[in-house]
Parts: structure tokens; C-alpha cells; sequence
């Protein structure tokens, strides 16, 4: 089976790759390397059974190209920062992206596709743990809105196309690799200033937090119980933690004490605006797949800040 991996060489997405080239599969990598680096698939550059597109998922000529003789999509490719101001980057970046890999699906009958969403889709939910029929779908962020847009168009297309689809709405996916988000954050201000840290928002903000081993193991599970219509899942551990815990846990992991730790304040107690303040996901639906975590919050960000230490 051949699988084009859109954002393959991007956090989650070159840890994907490694899964599907050990597993046999041919794997066509399409990234602009924006995000992404060359270096996080160099390993397979060259190997049997592997290609790599330099190109943007948003240029329809260049995705029709990518996508012919794949059997299956694994579209992951998309802006992932949610503190971003410019709602047109979102939109083409993650909506109109999502659009022209269906169209380019559509017209290579290409018929199963795995789309890494978000948690964000549910914005500041009322229950928790959050289940997968949870409603209304608030989004608070254009990352979010542009993550639940797109669900919405793959869900046409599988609808309307006779596609099958498995949509992951993710938690916070940490370690190796990654190049942005609160460990990346922190560690990166504790080598300018190993005596003090600034944390944004008031700390108590507090969420799921899964190891990328388990979200690409989780991502292979439902890709395997594809078959036609879209099937939803939740992906996270089954706990979550604050912020101020993940400070002091990356405070360990560097060897540092006596770190003054000081807050923001933030967009009421968020860190920034369309910060979720509480994020807990009910993960049952995957879980009767045979998946669970093997790690949960706490444990991932430790490991995840163990090998990020070695790696910045």
C-alpha cells in the first residue's frame, strides 16, 4: 500500500512516516518544510518505497500530482499555531489545504484518509471528560474554527464521494521533534534565563498532554478501521495537567532550582487570546479499538522534555 503523508516531515508527521516505513508501506512525503525539516526524515531520503515532494499541499497542481497511484492520505499538514493574528494563514493553511487534498483525492479515487484535528474544536467545554458528540462545537480560536472547518468538508466529501475518513481530534501532542508549544517554550527561556521563568497566563491552565509514540500508534489503529464514512475519535491521555506542573517538571529535567517562576496573568488566566482553559478528553471510542495510552500527562511531558533537552 501506498501512503501520501501531507506534512511528512513535520512533528508528528515524520514520526508517522517512521511508523509507516517500518511497517512496510511505500510513503510519499509532500511538505513545503515551512514547518517541517528535512532532517526528520533524512534517515528514509533514498530508501526503497520512499519519495519526497517539496511542495505546498495548497498548490492544486502540485497535490494532483502527489496524490495519483496513493491508496490512502494521511493529511496532517496545517499552520499549528494557535496564537497566530492572521485568520487568512489559517484558512489556507489548514481550510483551503483540506480542500484542494480532497479535490485532488476525488479526482485520483484515492478513498481513505486520516485527518489529525484538535481538541479546539470543542472550545470551552461543559463536560469532562469530553466525548466525541459533545455540543455546540465553540471553537474560541481561528485555529480551531479553521481545524472544525475542515472536519466539515471531509465529511461532505466522504458523504457525497463514497470516501472513508478518521477524523483525530487531538490533545496536546508532545515530544521529540517538536518545534513549538509549552515545553519548546519553556525550555528555550530557561537557557536564556535559568534563574526565572515566565509563564503566560496565571499557570493553572490545565489539559491533556500525550506523548507522540502513542498519538502516531493511535493514528495507525484508526487508519486500520477504515472503511467508508467518517468515524471520529478522540486522542489523549486520560488525565491532564496545569501548567505551573509542566514548569516544574521541565525545571527538574534541566537540572535547574531556584527558578523563579512568574505569570502574566494573561486573557483571563489564559495565556493568550483562544488559550482553552481546561481541556479533558473522553477517549472510550478509540480505546474499543484496542488503543490505549501508555504514558499518561505527567509522563509525557517529563519524557518529552528529556528528549527535547538534548535536541534544542
Amino acid at each position: 500500500m501506498r501512503a501520501l503523508v501531507t506534512g511528512g516531515a513535520g512533528f508528528i508527521g515524520s514520526h508517522l512516516v517512521d511508523a509507516l516505513m517500518r511497517s512496510g508501506y511505500e510513503v510519499r512525503v509532500i511538505d513545503n518544510l515551512s514547518q517541517g525539516r528535512i532532517e526528520n526524515i533524512s534517515r528514509w531520503i533514498g530508501a526503497p518505497g520512499f519519495e519526497f515532494i517539496e511542495g505546498d499541499v495548497a498548490d492544486e497542481a502540485i497535490m494532483r500530482e502527489a496524490v495519483k497511484s496513493c491508496d490512502a492520505v494521511f493529511h496532517l499538514a496545517a499552520n499549528p499555531e494557535v496564537r497566530l493574528g492572521d485568520p487568512r494563514t489559517h484558512y489556507r493553511e489548514n481550510v483551503h489545504a483540506t480542500y484542494v487534498v480532497l479535490e485532488a483525492m476525488r479526482a485520483s479515487d484515492v478513498k481513505k484518509m486520516i485527518f489529525t484535528s484538535s481538541s479546539t474544536v470543542y472550545g470551552e467545554a461543559r463536560i469532562m471528560p469530553t466525548p466525541e458528540d459533545y455540543s455546540p462545537l465553540l471553537p474560541i480560536s481561528m485555529y480551531g474554527a479553521c481545524k472544525l472547518a475542515s472536519e466539515s468538508l471531509i465529511i461532505g466529501y466522504c458523504m457525497m464521494y463514497d470516501m472513508g475518513a478518521a477524523i483525530l481530534r487531538l490533545a496536546n501532542i508532545v515530544g521529540s521533534r517538536a518545534r513549538h508549544g509549552v515545553i519548546v517554550d519553556f525550555i528555550m527561556k530557561l537557557r536564556s534565563n535559568p534563574r526565572r521563568l515566565e509563564i503566560l497566563g496565571d499557570g493553572e491552565q490545565t489539559k491533556s498532554y500525550l506523548l507522540v509514540d502513542d498519538c502516531v500508534d493511535a493514528i495507525m489503529r484508526a487508519f486500520e478501521s477504515i472503511d467508508r464514512g467518517v468515524e471520529i475519535y478522540n486522542v489523549g491521555s486520560e488525565d491532564a495537567i496545569n501548567v505551573k506542573t509542566i514548569a516544574g517538571i521541565v525545571i527538574e529535567e534541566l537540572g535547574l532550582r531556584d527558578v523563579e517562576m512568574t505569570y502574566t496573568g494573561g486573557v483571563e488566566g489564559r495565556g493568550w487570546r483562544g488559550d482553552v482553559r481546561r481541556m479533558l478528553l473522553d477517549i472510550s471510542k478509540i480505546k474499543s479499538l484496542g488503543w490505549r495510552p501508555r504514558h499518561n500527562s505527567a509522563e509525557s511531558v517529563r519524557l518529552a522534555a528529556r528528549a527535547l533537552k538534548e535536541e534544542l
